[in-house]
C-alpha cells in the first residue's frame, strides 16, 4: 500500500507547483479568442480543492521534517530504499515513475523526506517499561512453517484434504499448487515472528496455535489494496515458546513498541505539531490557513498541559514550604524512578 501511495504522490504535486513556477503568475497555460488562462488563474482555482489542501499540508510537513532531520538520513539509506522499490516493480518501475510525474532524482528526494520524517518521529519516542511489557504481551518468537496459498476457498479445501493424507509431501504439493511465487519454489518454507510483515497477521495468529506437524484449516486473507481474497494453509514445522524471560527478546520488543508508537495517531500528530512550531512554519496564503490546525492544536495542548503541571507543582511547593525536607525526598525518589525507566528502555 505504501509503495502505491508513494508512486502516485507526485501526480497532484504538479497542481501546486504550477502556482510557484512563475514570479507573476502571468505565464499562459492556454489562449483562446479574446481570453486566456494563466498559471495564476489555475492556481487560484486549484488551491481550494480538498486534494490540494491535503497536498499543501503534506508538502509543508515533509519539508519541515527534512529541514530538521534530513542530516540524519544517509545517501546509502536513500539508494537502498530506491533499489528496494525498483526491485518490487521490476521492469515497469521506470514507466511507473514517469506516469506518476517523477524522475529518478525527484523520487529520491521524496524518499529522503519520508526517511527524515521517520527519523524525526523516532527521535521523539521514549519507551517505558510499560511500553515493553505491552509489546511482550503480543510477542511470539520465530517459528518455521510451510505455507500453500490458494486463490479460492474451494481450491484451498481440496489442497487441505490432499496434504492431510498419510505420507503426503507438503513441500511437493506447495511447489505444484501454491500461487505464492515467493515461497512455492522452496516448498512453501517460511520463518517468521510477530514482528514479521511478510506473513499476514491472520496467518500468524493461526500458526501460533499449531503444534509441530499440525496443519491449519484454510485461512482467508483479504488484500486491503485490491479487496481480493486468498487462502493460506499452514503446516507447523518447528514452533517455539517465548517463556518468561523478556530480556532475551529485548531488541524485538523495542521494535514492536516503536512501531506501536509510530502507528499511534495521537503521538504522531503531537510530534508533527512540535516540529512545525520548532521550524517556525507560517502560512502565508489564507486559502491554506487551516491545513495545519490539527497538528498545531495538538502541540499547543501538550504545551498547555505541561505548563499547567509546572504551575501546579510550583503552587504545591510554595504551600509546602514548611515541609521542604519531605518534598525534596519525594522529588529525589521520583527522579530516580524516571532515570531507571529511561535506562531500561535504552
Amino acid at each position: 500500500m505504501k509503495k502505491k501511495l508513494l508512486l502516485t504522490a507526485a501526480t497532484a504535486l504538479s497542481l501546486l507547483v504550477l502556482g510557484a513556477c512563475s514570479n507573476t503568475g502571468s505565464e499562459e497555460i492556454a489562449t483562446m479568442k479574446g481570453n486566456k488562462i494563466t498559471v495564476a488563474d489555475f492556481y487560484n482555482e486549484a488551491k481550494n480543492t480538498s486534494a490540494n489542501q491535503q497536498l499543501a499540508r503534506n508538502m509543508i510537513i515533509y519539508q519541515a521534517f527534512e529541514d530538521k532531520y534530513g542530516d540524519k538520513v544517509t545517501q546509502k539509506e536513500i539508494d537502498a530504499k530506491y533499489d528496494e522499490q525498483a526491485k518490487q516493480y521490476g521492469d515497469t518501475f521506470d514507466s511507473q515513475l514517469k506516469a506518476a510525474g517523477y524522475t529518478k532524482e525527484s523520487y529520491k528526494k521524496t524518499i529522503k523526506q519520508q526517511l527524515a520524517m521517520e527519523a524525526g518521529l523516532k527521535a521523539h519516542i521514549k519507551l517505558t517499561d510499560a511500553d515493553l511489557k505491552t509489546a511482550w504481551e503480543s510477542f511470539h518468537p520465530e517459528v518455521e512453517a510451510q505455507i500453500i496459498v490458494a486463490s479460492s476457498e474451494d481450491d484451498a479445501k481440496a489442497i487441505k484434504e490432499e496434504v492431510s493424507k498419510d505420507g503426503a509431501d507438503f513441500a511437493k504439493i506447495a511447489k505444484e499448487k501454491s500461487v505464492d511465487t515467493t515461497t512455492k519454489d522452496d516448498g512453501g518454507t517460511v520463518k517468521f515472528d510477530s514482528t514479521s510483515t511478510t506473513i499476514p497477521a491472520e496467518v500468524q495468529e493461526a500458526a501460533w496455535k499449531l503444534k509441530d506437524g499440525e496443519i491449519s484449516d484454510p485461512i482467508a486473507v483479504t488484500n486491503t489494496s485490491t479487496y481480493t481474497q486468498s487462502f493460506y494453509i499452514v503446516k507447523m514445522v518447528k514452533t517455539s515458546s517465548k517463556g518468561n524471560d523478556m530480556d532475551k527478546y529485548k531488541d524485538q520488543l523495542k521494535e514492536i513498541a516503536e512501531e506501536t508508537k509510530l502507528n499511534d495517531s495521537d503521538f504522531t500528530t503531537k510530534v508533527i505539531g512540535e516540529v512545525l512550531k520548532d521550524q517556525n512554519v507560517k502560512i502565508k496564503d489564507s486559502a491554506f490557513s487551516s491545513v495545519l490546525e490539527t497538528f498545531i492544536d495538538a502541540a499547543d495542548k501538550k504545551t498547555s498541559s505541561s505548563d499547567s503541571a509546572t504551575s501546579s507543582s510550583a503552587a504545591t511547593s510554595s504551600s509546602a514550604a514548611t515541609s521542604t525536607s519531605t518534598a525534596t525526598s519525594s522529588s529525589t525518589a521520583t527522579s530516580s524512578t524516571e532515570e531507571a525507566t529511561t535506562s531500561s528502555s535504552k
